[in-house]
């Protein structure tokens, strides 16, 4: 929840730091552009001036990219480290930094520009990176796969609840301190160094670390574990098998569909509501906000769901994960459209993207948790794949949108949201085909090459047979 407030924060905080597009006369010429409401903008006509940089929409898109150009360079470091040492350390530090860089986003942007605030981004980026690694690896030790889907919904659902605050709050804030948004970052840079204190003290990578568990809790989690072939020492990481796994790839390939339209839409809705939809800065928070406490009403759902059709053995690990998978992309993808298509009804929008978007909550128990499926022992090492080349999207749309909607007219962001509902769509039908919930032969590469063996002398030995019997 930290990670994703501070991370996101800034994409409702940028529409008050940036001087507000003029497209007075432009809009005369747009038929489907939208009339400021008077109520809400306390204007009939122009909207609120106000903001401290001039940026542009390419720029803005920029500065709202270079996280992930960090976020991406750590994620598989991240991962192998978490695996070695613990993900307690590894999920601490992931916080700490990007905390520490929150707070001093205000100097750097006042100070540097737009430079600066790129910089203290992408550092924000490098920490974060090892935030997802560290939680799968953390998951690996201490999740069953019957509850897997509830707890694995649970932790990665925190995300959207950090979204929530995020939006809302900050909404909230800026509205009721007249646009001040360094504000913003002084408050969620501050509980994030709160909340590493609070891991410090009573975070434990496994449970054999743990001083407080049962025996009998111990040697429960011990021997489930054992039954998976998990490691306390793992042996070299076997790359090739990984890198030629089928299952794996249609696994990175739905991450990325999953993010393109998640941060297209994490970023840049706070941006159409405002620019377009001429929401005010508290009713833009609100109205942002809504997808996110959609979507995590869902993934806790569909998490108890998942760990009901699987107890039950209505459906295989595989078909869960491809059914789940397909609702977290065919929903938002119709929500995302049908809200382009609404145009001014801004009642009707807010409700087709939080409808649709919160169908993404079914990519937790899903999409979300498949790489503890493949190999437990490697979990933060295919999170870390997983998540780091899905992350690319995160580099690739805020800066495609800047690019993209110059004007910030309706035509130009319904393109936009064209292009997120097929990469959605065409990731899935990968996924669909390729996907598999059983625990992959590289997860145990030892335990592999004997059962080869073994199956090599068992046909040696009837063939052996055979030739006695003739």
């Amino acid at each position: 929840m930290i990670s994703y407030i501070t991370r996101f924060c800034l994409s409702i905080a940028i529409t008050e730091m940036v001087v507000p597009l003029q497209k007075g006369l432009q809009a005369n010429h747009d038929p489907d552009a939208c009339h400021y409401d008077s109520i809400d903008n306390k204007t009939s006509t122009n909207p609120k001036i106000g903001g401290t940089f001039d940026w542009s929409e390419a720029t803005q898109g920029l500065i709202l990219s270079s996280f992930f150009w960090g976020y991406v360079l750590t994620q598989l470091p991240g991962g192998m480290l978490a695996e070695r040492i613990g993900g307690k350390f590894t999920l601490g530090f992931g916080v700490l930094l990007p905390s520490i860089c929150t707070l001093i986003i205000p100097i750097a942007a006042k100070e540097g520009g737009a430079t600066g605030l790129i910089v203290v981004r992408f550092i924000m980026g490098l920490g974060q990176g090892f935030i997802y690694p560290s939680l799968n690896a953390l998951l690996s030790k201490w999740a069953p796969l019957e509850e897997r889907g509830r707890l694995g919904s649970l932790v990665f659902a925190g995300a959207n609840f950090g979204n929530i605050v995020s939006m809302s709050i900050s909404g909230f804030i800026l509205s009721i301190s007249n646009g001040n948004w360094p504000v913003l970052f002084y408050i969620y840079g501050s509980a994030g160094l709160v909340w590493f204190i609070v891991w410090l003290i009573f975070g434990y990578s496994s449970p054999e670390t743990h001083p407080n568990l049962t025996k009998s809790e111990k040697d429960y989690l011990s021997e489930y574990f054992n039954d998976l072939h998990i490691k306390k020492v793992l042996p070299p990481t076997p790359w090739k098998a990984i890198f030629t796994s089928i299952p794996l790839w249609g696994l990175i390939i739905a991450q990325v569909g999953h993010d393109w339209g998640l941060f297209t839409i994490i970023t840049d809705l706070p941006k159409y509501m405002k620019s377009v939809l001429h929401f005010s800065v508290a009713q833009n928070g609100f109205r942002s906000a809504l997808p996110y406490a959609a979507m995590w009403i869902t993934a806790i759902i569909s998490g108890c769901l998942v760990d009901w059709i699987l107890s039950k053995k209505i459906l295989s690990v595989t078909n869960t994960r491809k059914v789940f998978t397909t609702f977290a992309s065919v929903g938002p993808a119709i929500g995302i459209i049908g809200a382009s298509y609404a145009g001014c009804d801004r009642e009707v929008v807010t409700a087709l993207f939080t409808l649709g978007m919160g169908l993404m909550g079914f990519f937790y128990p899903s999409l979300k948790v498949n790489p503890l499926d493949l190999s437990p022992n490697y979990a933060g090492t295919v999170m870390a794949l997983t998540n780091g080349i899905g992350a690319i999207s995160g580099i690739i749309t805020p800066y495609l949108v800047g690019l993209l909607i110059p004007d910030s007219t309706m035509a130009q962001w319904r393109l936009v949201f064209w292009i997120a509902v097929g990469v959605l769509l065409l990731t899935n039908c990968i996924y669909v085909v390729t996907a598999s919930g059983e625990v992959q032969p590289w997860n145990d590469p030892q335990t592999s090459k004997e059962k080869i063996n073994e199956e090599c002398e068992q046909t040696e030995m009837e063939a052996n047979i055979k030739l006695e019997k003739n």
